[in-house]
């Protein structure tokens, strides 16, 4: 159990590093922006809520394997070694996907959204397809790392992550964008799924 927490423990460092701190870098290198713009919203709001649970998903995904090798159990017993190679293929998946993602929102890719911000809607590669790739990669992962290290913390920050994910892309950014770029934005939604290519496509082509 410990090998496979601290194997958890370490792809997570590397994503977090990777897709934050790495891309952040760059960011800010290209554009002189890092591009995050954090917690925004007043309190109880829509933005402030998908903010707040961010940022408890990140911790309770960094302590979920080292509660594991804390000696905390996992949700189930029996024989867990193929959920757990495949949450290794899935999280290694996600890490490799985030990066590639990120890298094709250009100079548009944010953490957060500013309202008063006017960015270049991104309509080609992985988003000629998934509207939301970079989110797809992290549930992935996320969902990996459960895999690989079972318990309750690891649960719970996988669910808190999606409830954050719904409000940020429901709640703040498709309105921003639709608000933004207009009848671009709308049709763009009738061609490419949410998080999953033709899945949550909007009404407009018969989808």
């Amino acid at each position: 159990m410990t090998g496979w927490a601290w194997t958890a423990f370490a792809l997570y460092a590397t994503w977090t590093v990777t897709a934050f701190g790495v891309r952040a870098a760059m960011q800010r290198r290209r554009t002189g922006d890092a591009g995050f713009r954090g917690v925004s919203g007043r309190p109880g709001s829509a933005p402030w809520w998908a903010g707040v649970l961010f940022v408890v998903a990140l911790i309770g995904g960094a302590a979920a394997p080292l509660a594991a090798t804390a000696g905390l159990p996992p949700l189930f017993g029996g024989s867990m070694a193929a959920p757990r190679w495949a949450g290794l293929v899935l999280a290694l998946a996600g890490i490799a996907v985030t990066p590639t993602a990120q890298s094709a929102m250009g100079a548009s890719w944010r953490v957060g959204v500013d309202a008063a911000e006017r960015t270049e809607l991104v309509t080609d590669g992985l988003f000629a397809h998934v509207r939301n790739p970079v989110f797809t990669a992290m549930t992935c992962t996320a969902a990996g790392l459960v895999l690989m290290v079972p318990n309750l913390i690891a649960g719970l920050a996988l669910v808190v992550l999606i409830l954050a994910i719904e409000l940020q892309v429901r709640g703040v950014e498709e309105p921003y964008l639709s608000g933004v770029h207009g009848s671009a934005y709308d049709t763009y939604t009738t061609r490419a799924g949410r998080f999953i290519p033709g899945i949550g496509r909007r009404a407009g082509t018969g989808a």
